[in-house]
């Protein structure tokens, strides 16, 4: 499938209208619009807590119920950093320096994802063609689930809102072993081709791939033993999967987010780009500032993919920008007030898409 294009609704000012007005505030609050100290702090929080628990599991052998809630907090930091460090860097709004924001994005190779493959994947398809079966890799999750109406029903689906929560913790592992290398040898995403990558590049993918085995799979068993490794393993890599897939899920596959079919003959959405973005996304808990503060404002995810450069710290004051604009433009904000009702909505979702 080639990749659909844009109306260009004539007379529209709607993408033109909320750049101006957020533009406007970062001039008279005099804010950059990266990261802030609450930020960086955070970074080196998460970071050096996740540091020290791998030291003190692999190293100081600690007794198996301290062990195994080290590696529960271990896999709620793996997810915690991919989220606040690793996705604003990717996105280059951690810092206003170019170096700082490679290290950010590029930190996600020390937790096994390709930072490289997930560029690609994330930042070039994903932002932009938001819910499109056959292009966004994020609701290609076929045989298993059917995530939009496009896709073949199986029997199986009937029951994919029961096992689907199983199938999420286990994101991370695929990833890590498994899709990052399909993409990589097939020199796609999905059905899109990426770029040709650099010799660092290659040099890169590979040695990140062996230094986080190394790490975390080789240095551990010569420890600690194959079963203790095995148990650790499994509990940080299934915990981070289920809360990076929930996290990510209820941003897009709910009950109220749209899934555009592209025009068969133009092969173009009946929508200028940022009106898609915001019918195929939906926040939740905005008003939670543990789970804002925990998932680096990813529940505004309604904000990250009108502005992806803007770091999330800033996302609760633009999202009345962006909020009141929808409003006069007559345009639908898709909000959930509290986390468990965006996973009922979720969980709906999935429930109509095995029956329908």
């Amino acid at each position: 499938m080639s990749t659909p294009k844009f109306l260009n609704v004539a007379g529209s000012t709607f993408h033109q209208e909320l750049k101006r007005r957020v533009n406007d505030y970062f001039t008279k609050s005099q804010k950059p619009a990266t990261g802030n100290f609450g930020l960086y702090f955070k970074a080196v929080l998460f970071w050096s807590s996740y540091v020290l628990l791998y030291v003190h599991v692999v190293f100081f052998t600690p007794p198996a119920w301290i062990a195994i809630l080290e590696c529960v907090l271990m896999g709620g930091l793996t997810a915690a950093i991919g989220f606040n460090v690793m996705h604003d860097g990717g996105h280059g709004s951690f810092s206003n320096s170019k170096f700082w924001n490679k290290i950010a994005a590029f930190s996600v190779n020390a937790l096994g994802a390709s930072a490289i493959m997930w560029n690609n994947k994330h930042n070039i398809i994903h932002h932009t063609y938001t819910n499109i079966d056959g292009v966004d890799d994020d609701i290609e999750i076929k045989p298993m689930l059917r995530m939009c109406a496009t896709q073949k029903k199986y029997k199986i689906h009937r029951y994919q809102h029961i096992y689907v929560w199983f199938l999420y913790t286990l994101l991370l592992i695929i990833w890590v072993f498994a899709t990052d290398y399909t993409k990589y040898f097939k020199k796609k995403v999905g059905s899109v081709p990426i770029k040709k990558m650099s010799p660092f590049e290659h040099f890169a993918f590979w040695t990140a791939k062996a230094g986080y085995y190394f790490m975390m799979i080789v240095l551990p068993i010569m420890l600690l033993g194959f079963v203790q490794w095995m148990v650790g393993f499994l509990i940080i890599a299934m915990l981070a999967g289920l809360i990076l897939s929930v996290v990510f899920q209820l941003a897009h596959t709910v009950e109220e987010t749209a899934f555009p079919v592209p025009d068969a003959d133009i092969n173009k959405i009946e929508n200028e780009w940022a009106i898609h973005q915001i019918e195929t996304t939906a926040n939740f808990a905005t008003k939670n500032r543990l789970i804002s503060w925990l998932v680096g404002g990813l529940n505004f995810q309604i904000e990250h993919h009108l502005f992806p450069k803007i770091s999330h710290v800033h996302y609760p004051e633009i999202s009345k920008i962006i909020k009141q604009t929808c409003q006069e433009y007559g345009v639908k904000y898709i909000e959930f007030r509290r986390m468990r009702h965006a996973l009922v909505s979720h969980t709906m979702h999935l429930k109509r898409m095995g029956r329908v």
